[in-house]
């Protein structure tokens, strides 16, 4: 086991920012050895499901897309609505697709190459009755960064009432996922300034 301050190294650092948590731990759980079938079904599923992604948007959504030669507010709204169900399944398998290259293949992935313990990454979201059960396990590993240290330091700390605890952790969440895809898909600077419109 490892005890601080023997945990202020370069390596235990550079093992955290790789390793496939939000969490901090002084001894993270370790398996045993990396197994190189797994690694490579892991490798085989991401290349198989992107292929499978890139195909199925190139000849599925693509086509659709193509379609619109002016913009969406001159278009009828039974136009639009068509368009928007036509497009509402492929976009749905297009996003399971990802989430299970990257929750489960890529994450997994990286775990066994760090013979990293722990591969809860997520739980049976489908399954949920609810949105709050859906939010608990469709990312683990962000669920349990915001409760340990957010809404617990929220809730014991500072006495904050338990669903106001909620909000907050859920208004945090909500803005940093927002702050990825501003990044992702390059509207970050109207974003921010939206953001400091708002509250200056």
């Amino acid at each position: 086991p490892i005890y601080y301050p023997n945990n202020l190294t370069y390596k235990n650092l550079y093992y955290f920012m790789f390793a496939p948590t939000l969490c901090y731990e002084l001894n993270f759980p370790r398996s045993p050895r990396i197994r190189k079938s797994f690694i490579l079904r892991r490798f085989g599923e991401i290349l198989v499901l992107l292929s499978l992604q890139y195909c199925l948007g190139q000849q599925w959504m693509l086509p659709i897309l193509r379609t619109l030669d002016r913009p969406l507010n001159q278009y009828s709204t039974l136009q639009n609505i068509e368009r928007l169900l036509r497009l509402a399944l492929p976009n749905h398998l297009l996003w399971l697709i990802l989430f299970y290259v990257y929750f489960h293949s890529t994450l997994n992935l990286i775990a066994e190459l760090l013979r990293f313990g722990d591969r809860l990454f997520y739980r049976d979201w489908w399954n949920a009755t609810d949105l709050y059960e859906f939010w608990n396990r469709w990312n683990t590993s962000v669920h349990d960064f915001c409760k340990r240290h957010v809404y617990m330091p929220l809730v014991t700390q500072y006495g904050m009432n338990k669903l106001i605890g909620s909000f907050v952790v859920f208004a945090i969440s909500a803005f940093f996922h927002e702050v990825i895809y501003c990044f992702l898909f390059q509207y970050g600077s109207s974003f921010f300034l939206s953001f400091y419109l708002v509250f200056n």
